[in-house]
């Protein structure tokens, strides 16, 4: 497990000196006439996060507004999520986004014609309680950034101006996530059973259904791409 997670440092560190160069001034060359509509899609624990902050990093400092939207802000509170189990990878699939409300508050206030106004979330995911921030108006040529799972499910893919597959290993995403999740989730062991039976489950749901990868723009390379440019 130590290895996948240093694998997965040296990853982040060559991102920026190669594809991510290259997909930053792609992305800053569109044009759409309205904000800029970035997906930043993966698998869970696939580094979608921190490849999002990378991305608006590198966006701002070529002097362009940027704003990081997480899918966080955008779950369905837990009687929804878990209405179909708590291990239930189909429910995760199905059930865990509130897409409608990620269309209504952010995409299509931001697409063409749209007002710009939106709201960064609706709920609290910790509490688990409803938010209701207050609406903000973002200048016309922001970067607007959103990470998370699920993101080329149809429609999405009608309201993205540009979207990006973080392609890293099932294999490393689980040894990350693991980790990462271990608090939250009862231990190691209790996370690597919760991606197996339900968040990994469900990804492979999502990459077999949708096929993600065909519908980005762009695709960053794996890990193993990446490591066999040194």
């Amino acid at each position: 497990m130590v290895n996948h997670l240093v694998e997965y440092s040296r990853w982040l560190i060559l991102l920026p000196m190669g594809a991510g160069e290259d997909m930053v001034e792609d992305l800053l060359s569109r044009n759409p006439g309205h904000p800029l509509r970035v997906a930043i899609d993966g698998v869970t624990a696939s580094g979608k996060t921190s490849c999002a902050r990378w991305l608006a990093s590198a966006v701002e400092a070529q002097g362009r507004s940027v704003t990081h939207v997480t899918m966080d802000g955008f779950h369905h509170r837990r009687v929804h999520r878990y209405r179909q189990g708590r291990t239930s990878a189909l429910g995760y699939y199905r059930d865990a986004y509130d897409f409608d409300a990620l269309l209504t508050n952010l995409l299509i206030p931001l697409g063409p014609n749209g007002s710009r106004v939106i709201r960064r979330r609706i709920i609290d995911l910790a509490t688990d309680r409803p938010v209701e921030d207050a609406p903000e108006m973002l200048p016309a040529d922001t970067v607007v950034v959103v990470d998370g799972t699920f993101l080329h499910r149809p429609p999405l893919p009608d309201y993205w101006d540009y979207s990006v597959f973080v392609d890293t290993p099932m294999d490393i995403a689980r040894a990350r996530g693991m980790v990462r999740d271990a608090d939250a989730l009862g231990g190691v062991e209790a996370a690597g059973r919760a991606f197996d039976e339900r968040y990994h489950a469900a990804c492979r749901i999502y990459l077999d259904e949708v096929d993600p990868r065909a519908r980005a723009t762009r695709v960053l390379p794996s890990i193993d791409s990446l490591l066999s440019q040194e």
